[in-house]
């Protein structure tokens, strides 16, 4: 009988630890989002408070779509000054707009500031860097209500590769801790965009 009680113990262990397992599954995944994933499962870089890192399953993303992945066109502005801009605590962030970017999606043609973050000024891994931070009308619905953000890498001086798969959700979204700069309200797509990383729920 204490036999048949610990067979029937180590039964359920392993059928609830291999359905926890599958809720890892990263298969239909694409690389950025299982490095996503990746990224808020280790306690060491996570976002996440330690009580949701500790139910963590997995970011909710959009669907991967290459319709989503564009080619944008570069009007600089060299003249601009470095700014102070809002964030979600009393920290000011120091910015200077880089440039516009003009790009066509679904046969519209869309433009939005880009920007550097001046703190990365000088930071290895940063000389190629700009910030691009977004509204659109999935806010506050299937998206976070503040807007995402997207890290872009100049490939030259005319144009970057633009891939909304990429929008990510402020790290103030998993804790009121960050300090997260607020999006720039004419940075504002006055359409839905369908990728990258959904609302975040607690």
């Amino acid at each position: 009988m204490k036999n048949s009680a610990i067979i029937f113990l180590l039964t359920l262990t392993i059928l609830f630890g291999c359905r926890d397992k599958k809720r890892y599954n990263d298969k239909g995944l694409s690389e950025y989002q299982i490095e996503m994933n990746n990224f808020f499962k280790d306690a060491s870089t996570s976002p996440l408070k330690r009580k949701d890192l500790k139910n963590f399953k997995g970011l909710d993303f959009f669907e991967h779509s290459d319709n989503y992945i564009v080619k944008a066109i570069i009007e600089k502005t060299p003249q601009s000054q470095p700014f102070k801009i809002k964030t979600t605590t009393e920290r000011l962030a120091d910015f200077k707009k880089y440039g516009n970017i003009f790009f066509t999606l679904d046969e519209v043609k869309y433009n939005l500031s880009v920007y550097k973050i001046l703190e990365y000024e000088g930071k290895k891994g940063y000389e190629n860097y700009l910030f691009l931070p977004y509204l659109d009308l999935t806010n506050g619905n299937e998206t976070y209500g503040g807007g995402r953000y997207i890290d872009l890498y100049l490939e030259d001086h005319d144009s970057i590769l633009l891939d909304f798969n990429k929008s990510y959700n402020p790290k103030c979204v998993y804790d009121e801790i960050f300090s997260c700069p607020i999006v720039p309200r004419d940075n504002f797509l006055n359409r839905k965009i369908e990728a990258g990383v959904k609302v975040f729920y607690k």
